[in-house]
């Protein structure tokens, strides 16, 4: 039972936390610079894992730095 439990808490985890992390970091780094195919990819990333990236939407900022304050 300990197992099963387990089992589904680290699922859970990786579908709810480690992967749209790794998603948001991806997409912030490569933004400027992905194909078409990989931009496809991510997209499809994101609609799959959708549920964590609403989790953590509201805490990270992903807007490009500019030229400094106006």
């Amino acid at each position: 039972m300990l197992l099963i439990l387990g089992g589904y808490l680290a699922l859970g985890g990786f579908y709810l936390v480690v992967m749209p992390l790794a998603l948001f970091f991806w997409m912030n780094r490569r933004w400027h610079f992905m194909g078409k195919i990989e931009r496809f990819a991510v997209y499809g990333m994101v609609f799959f894992f959708f549920p964590g990236m609403i989790l953590f939407a509201p805490f990270l900022n992903l807007r490009l730095s500019g030229q400094g304050e106006v």
